[in-house]
């Protein structure tokens, strides 16, 4: 009977209803920020993006907020402004974490690298970049949308709800990239295990000695310690 149901779609495959895959999609997006009309909002608690209800409302339900629908054309058209800044997580290695330097054009992507080489497209891949070698003039550029900023792409699952499935956050700070370097030597500490960590959104507020007041918010990543899934009620028994 089994094997007749799946053959239902076999001469129509378009038009088969989406399945939800949580092993191996992304099931919701962490965001820092949001556009409010063309301007963007930087916010003191994690925004959460799915188009799943049920993700949505364990979300809600986990972190805080209510699930909302928001102005978009992708498939992750329901929001969650949550009420928490802090979040733990499980990064299974340091293979779910990855940068690389990236610049869009109204072509779309028109530079992707690695800081000194060139990253895609294939006929580039392995060409110096031509970047600046100091960070400070990197920034630089990339301020004056003349060279490319950091993309850093973050994939885990929630800890105290691992069975929902795979979410993303992607990051442009530079204040991550900084550090980017000892979180994964953190988590390769574990030797490929998966690890417990906290995703954080943290403010750094300032006085510059010309009495210029500066404040941002910046995403911190902090690995705790090695994960340890809950034994079965079966194996626990």
């Amino acid at each position: 009977m089994a094997d007749n149901i799946r053959r239902i779609w076999e001469t129509d495959p378009d038009s088969k209803p989406r399945e939800r895959q949580f092993k191996d999609d992304f099931v919701g997006r962490f965001r820092s920020g949001r556009l409010v009309g063309k301007q963007p909002e930087a916010l003191n608690e994690w925004r959460v993006t799915t188009g799943d209800p049920v993700v949505a409302a364990e979300i809600a339900r986990l972190m805080g907020g209510d699930p909302e629908e928001w102005d978009t054309d992708k498939e992750d058209n329901i929001e969650v402004l949550t009420d928490s800044s802090s979040v733990e997580i499980i990064i299974e290695s340091s293979d779910k974490i990855d940068a690389s330097m990236k610049l869009f054009g109204m072509s779309g992507l028109v530079h992707h690298c690695d800081g000194v080489e060139f990253l895609s497209p294939d006929e580039d891949k392995g060409e110096a970049c031509g970047c600046p070698p100091m960070l400070q003039d990197r920034k630089d550029k990339a301020k004056a949308g003349r060279g490319p900023k950091p993309s850093i792409d973050v994939v885990f699952k929630l800890a105290e709800a691992p069975e929902l499935g795979l979410f993303r956050f992607n990051s442009g700070s530079w204040e991550l990239v900084k550090v980017l370097h000892t979180v994964l030597a953190d988590v390769d500490a574990y030797e490929g295990s998966p690890v417990r960590a906290t995703l954080s959104i943290e403010n750094v507020s300032y006085t510059t000695k010309a009495g210029r007041d500066v404040s941002y918010n910046k995403p911190v990543i902090k690995v705790l310690s090695a994960y340890e899934a809950a034994a079965p009620l079966a194996d626990a028994a």
